[in-house]
């Protein structure tokens, strides 16, 4: 078959005279003839596999779907949850999927000894007896101050002896002061040994969700190890990649409709947060990020979705024309 065609092609290029011309129509009839056949073929094979084919449907409203762009439903912070200390981790109380609540206390490490620091400085802070001592001893050189003052304007006493009570009078005073300071100390002790407790309890900074355990317990934490990875989910962002064509009409505080992808669906109001002032020149977009509140959990994170921007109040500049800057550079 396709050698006819072949042939009636070259045919069909030579120059019309006499013979070739009555040689030509056989070869332009054997062409269609060929054609048809081809036609009838690709059918049959068509009809074998199924095969039909499918019209262009034009959308209901064009403009609206031309202002519709492809966007992503993301979780609002990602939280790779790691301690400030190394330890053997003890207990995690979580699990992947888990709900947690800022506060929490989801995991802990080894504080046996910090425990113990711990109660070593409240039996410290409890005790009060040094300042007790320096008190009772201030009084008693108080009184043997006065005793030795009135025998000195006796003349009984020499000055000497005075000076001598005095200067331990003042001794005992700073020695009362330093008491008091250390038991000041003592309970700053007990405070950071708390802390130090503090930092071996492995607590949620934010409402969420457990994406991922990444340690047991029984392992070792080390400094670059995070223990468990936390989801923000009851404040989800739409990462949307928008041509540069629409650059100006965009603005931060404007809102927009987003709609999830099957089997979501459904339309939740957003609010524009960042709008990039940084374009990507290879491929003529640039990056905005929204806001969508998401009470109740009600709305999963890593779905795609399409979002469709409520129009901006103009600020009296015209939207960036492309054409425009290339002829500018």
């Amino acid at each position: 078959m396709f050698r006819a065609v072949r042939r009636a092609t070259l045919s069909s290029g030579e120059y019309m005279t006499g013979e070739v011309r009555a040689g030509s129509s056989r070869a332009l009839a054997r062409l269609r003839s060929s054609v048809r056949d081809w036609f009838a073929l690709a059918g049959f094979i068509a009809a074998l596999i199924g095969w039909q084919p499918v019209a262009a449907q034009t959308p209901a409203h064009p403009q609206a779907a031309s202002l519709e762009h492809d966007c992503i439903i993301e979780p609002d912070q990602i939280v790779r949850l790691a301690s400030p200390v190394v330890g053997v981790i003890s207990r995690i109380d979580v699990d992947r999927g888990d709900m947690v609540h800022k506060g929490q206390v989801l995991a802990a490490i080894d504080d046996r000894v910090e425990v113990a620091t711990l109660a070593l400085a409240r039996a410290r802070a409890a005790n009060d007896s040094a300042i007790k001592i320096a008190e009772a001893r201030l009084v008693f050189l108080r009184r043997k101050h006065d005793r030795i003052a009135e025998l000195q304007s006796r003349s009984i006493k020499s000055l000497a002896d005075l000076q001598e009570a005095e200067a331990e009078t003042l001794v005992a005073e700073q020695q009362l002061r330093e008491a008091r300071v250390n038991h000041e100390l003592a309970h700053l002790e007990v405070q950071r040994a708390d802390e130090l407790v503090q930092q071996r309890s492995l607590r949620s900074p934010v409402d969420g969700v457990v994406v991922e355990r990444l340690l047991v317990p029984g392992e070792y934490r080390n400094e670059q190890s995070p223990i468990l990875t936390l989801a923000r989910i009851d404040q989800l962002r739409v990462e949307v990649v928008v041509p540069t064509s629409r650059y100006g009409e965009i603005k931060v505080g404007s809102r927009a409709q987003v709609r999830p992808e099957a089997p979501i669906g459904g339309t939740h109001v957003a609010t524009v947060t960042v709008v990039d002032r940084v374009l990507d020149a290879a491929s003529d977009t640039f990056g905005v990020r929204l806001a969508l509140a998401n009470p109740g959990l009600a709305l999963p994170s890593g779905i795609r979705c399409r979002v469709a921007f409520e129009p901006a109040a103009s600020d009296g500049r015209p939207p960036l024309n492309r054409d425009s800057l290339t002829a500018r550079e």
